[in-house]
């Protein structure tokens, strides 16, 4: 298989799906995108659920669950222009794109992102870098979307490069699918691109430690090498990883390529999302249990968005020791 699949009937005929099942999954694509990957496609024919779930729509995406919010981690109230998320006072976000690699059916904001959606137009663009150089106060800009690392090696490295010329901003940030679900885009022009003099940390988005293929580690060796920081970043999922032996492995896998766990998170009440739901309770009972058996290194913070806006916060410290 050699092209992404973006509609039922491509998922039917790569047989990850049942033909019977396509009206109905074509009924939750006219509200939520499809895609997956070549390589994710492989991942879930060898790996089966634990993958599958995370990439393949079910019809329970149009059940919106009566806690599930539209906007749930709040990003409408902080967006001072199109393209920008000012939440913290020292770091903000940079959305230059809404496109990604593949569509998570778990992701908060799945009904804005499609492959046709949200890439900025060069007078917005422009002014979103401007507003960042016009805010001194802030020292890190994190760029997400969307998927930043589906930009052009030339638009991304003009963003970079502007970010990175700014003084008062001392880190870049990057959160991306791309590494373990594309990660052939990893290329010498994408490299040349992410080559900064200014710090550059990639947080790469993974749940499962069946997503780190061999082409990913390949991927993420050349970003290692290229002096990209790598953070992990995982959402605790039903179905996924709600195991001890789930959050392990990946835990171990991401330390395996390079990859330091960084966030952990609870799933964002985003509509039609409840059948991914892990209690808190569950989440800190889980990292309990793996307390003491797995390195230090593989220790993420376990983080929940609070709905009005404030932000992240870190979840049950007390109650894990």
């Amino acid at each position: 298989m050699q092209r992404t699949l973006r509609s039922a009937g491509d998922l039917a005929g790569a047989g990850l799906i049942p033909r019977e099942s396509v009206p109905a999954i074509d009924e939750v694509a006219q509200r939520y995108s499809i895609s997956v990957t070549p390589l994710v496609a492989r991942l879930i024919a060898e790996h089966g659920a634990p993958l599958a779930r995370q990439y393949l729509p079910e019809a329970e995406e149009l059940t919106t669950a009566p806690h599930e919010l539209d906007d749930p981690t709040a990003d409408a109230p902080f967006t001072p222009l199109k393209g920008v998320v000012h939440r913290y006072p020292d770091r903000a976000l940079l959305k230059p794109l809404l496109a990604c690699p593949v569509y998570c059916r778990f992701c908060f904001r799945r009904e804005a992102v499609g492959p046709d959606g949200g890439l900025l137009s060069e007078a917005e663009l422009e002014a979103a870098l401007d507003w960042f150089a016009r805010t001194p106060q802030l020292r890190e800009a994190i760029l997400t979307g969307g998927d930043p690392l589906m930009l052009s090696p030339r638009r991304l490295a003009h963003i970079l490069t502007r970010l990175a010329a700014l003084p008062h901003l001392e880190v870049l940030r990057i959160h991306s699918r791309v590494p373990v679900a594309d990660p052939a885009r990893i290329d010498a022009a994408m490299l040349q691109a992410l080559t900064l003099e200014r710090p550059l940390y990639l947080c790469v988005h993974a749940n499962h430690a069946s997503e780190f293929s061999d082409e990913s580690a390949v991927a993420l060796r050349a970003l290692h090498g290229a002096g990209v920081v790598l953070l992990g970043q995982s959402v605790l999922l039903r179905g996924v990883n709600d195991s001890e032996s789930a959050l392990t492995d990946l835990f171990r896998a991401m330390l395996r390529n390079r990859v330091k766990p960084y966030y952990l998170h609870q799933l964002d009440p985003a509509p039609g999302t409840a059948r991914f739901h892990v209690p808190v309770e569950e989440g800190l009972a889980l990292l309990r249990g793996m307390r003491g058996r797995v390195t230090g290194l593989a220790w993420p913070t376990y983080v929940q968005e609070r709905p009005a806006g404030g932000g992240k916060f870190p979840l049950g410290m007390e109650a894990m020791r």
